[in-house]
């Protein structure tokens, strides 16, 4: 997987990953009270949609999976502001290129779907999305959505790594984290996103003995006899017949 765009990775750094801890962030202030916001930003969607919606994942669903979908489907918790910035952020975490974006991928969809699949990421998301306006607001006077791209950077840099010197990471560190693992493996389990890395899953392939080199350098050879017997991919599909002596016909 070359030239991989991914920004703010655990594992590669670029010009915006400096982890700038000159400034003492603080915690989610907001993060207790996001809990009890939680089932009043739930909202029904008009029929038509959840239907539009359910159409996407006819794929061997049970009678009560589908069920669950539906009820899922029909409801809403982030509100669209939060949807903008949980764009935004997928965005500065995994940035556009030839191969795909967030957008075709829906990640901004999965991560409202899996925020109500599991309501136990609730509070660490909302509450996540309150500190980065509220930080934003303080150290330059926007919300997030308004912030230049290098500030945004600047924000993103200073929550996208743990602190290796303790076991206890702050809550914006952790809920940056989370929506990290949940933009990755929103595009990485899209269409896009699987192309881009080369998945192809398991496909039939065609087996045509151990390669000539491999036989040399081991002094070992086929029976030639045999060969039309074992290597006829013709007669892949066909069941071995053999002699009452055990012998293979064909």
């Amino acid at each position: 997987m070359e030239n991989i765009r991914i920004h703010y990775s655990r594992v590669k750094k670029t010009k915006h990953l400096i982890m700038n801890r000159r400034d003492s962030i603080r915690s989610l202030f907001l993060g207790s009270m996001a809990g009890g916001l939680a089932l009043e930003g739930c909202v029904s969607e008009p029929e038509a949609a959840i239907e539009q919606k359910l159409w996407e994942y006819q794929y061997g669903r049970t009678p009560e999976e589908q069920a669950y979908d539906e009820k899922l489907l029909g409801q809403q918790f982030f509100e669209n502001n939060e949807i903008n910035k949980i764009r935004r952020l997928a965005n500065l975490i995994l940035p556009p290129n030839e191969e795909g974006n967030i957008e075709e991928a829906k990640v901004p969809e999965f991560i409202e779907f899996m925020a109500k699949d599991f309501p136990s990421i609730q509070t660490k998301m909302r509450g996540g999305l309150m500190w980065i306006d509220s930080h934003s607001n303080k150290k330059y006077g926007a919300d997030f959505l308004n912030c230049k791209e290098d500030q945004q950077h600047e924000i993103l840099d200073q929550i996208a790594f743990n602190d290796p010197n303790t076991t206890e990471q702050k809550q914006e560190v952790q809920f940056f984290s989370l929506l990290r693992n949940l933009v990755m493996t929103g595009y990485f389990t899209s269409e896009a996103g699987i192309k881009e890395i080369g998945y192809v899953g398991n496909q039939p392939n065609v087996w045509d003995g151990v390669p000539e080199d491999v036989l040399k350098a081991h002094g070992m050879s086929y029976d030639e006899s045999w060969m039309p017997k074992f290597v006829d991919q013709s007669k892949r599909n066909d069941l071995a017949q053999w002699d009452n002596d055990g012998n293979l016909i064909s």
